[in-house]
């Protein structure tokens, strides 16, 4: 068995910048990671959301496509070679609106593509990876509380990217990150910061032990 030294994958996908709870958490995993990184940051420089000449171009031969299916084929040629070199995956997406931010959901968009990046005869490139999402959120959706149910992001995650991409999914979810900022939700700020505590706990011990590189036949 031969291992090969890669990178890992960082996307940040929150609106905020040093002071977003999940960028915060983010680095606590970096501190413990041990191999190189390959950071791009959604919110300073946006993925293009997919276009009609997205779709087209995987549909055409590429001998025939016209200057706006060259331009967008080699936007996915660039995304989808970032995302299929990395050997580990570090995603902050925190829950806006019950799902992911649209930033993400437009990266995501351009890298599953169909016999590349997942629908293959062999399973999906990446398949078995491991990523951890990251995903802050202003209040609670666990069991017993009142918004129970109405996380979208987790759920469509576990989809496209474990089911389709074949990703191991992880997740750290600090709760209540309002508590500090909103009046209604001040009565959880003990919540918050113990959850925050045990997210900073979790990210440095993955950060540790996630492995930097990749089994090669």
């Amino acid at each position: 068995m031969i291992w090969l030294m890669t990178y890992l994958l960082h996307l940040d996908a929150t609106s905020f910048d040093a002071e977003s709870i999940s960028r915060s958490v983010a680095r606590s995993f970096l501190d413990t990671w041990p191999g190189e990184v390959v950071h791009r940051d959604l919110a300073a420089a946006p993925v293009p959301h997919l276009t009609a000449a997205g779709i087209s171009a995987r549909l055409t031969d590429p001998a025939r496509h016209n200057p706006d299916e060259a331009a967008a084929a080699a936007l996915q040629d660039e995304l989808i070679d970032e995302f299929l070199g990395a050997s580990a995956y570090l995603f902050t997406v925190p829950l806006y609106n019950y799902a992911a931010p649209s930033s993400f959901k437009a990266w995501l968009d351009q890298i599953v593509v169909t016999g590349r990046t997942h629908a293959r005869p062999d399973g999906p490139p990446a398949a078995g990876r491991r990523a951890l999402v990251i995903s802050s959120r202003g209040g609670s959706y666990g069991p017993g509380a009142p918004h129970h149910g109405r996380d979208h992001l987790v759920p469509h995650l576990r989809e496209i990217m474990g089911g389709e991409l074949g990703l191991e999914l992880e997740f750290i979810t600090p709760e209540f990150s309002l508590a500090p900022v909103v009046p209604a939700l001040a009565q959880f700020l003990d919540f918050h910061r113990a959850s925050l505590g045990d997210a900073h706990d979790q990210a440095r011990k993955l950060g540790g032990s996630f492995t930097p590189g990749r089994k090669a036949a």
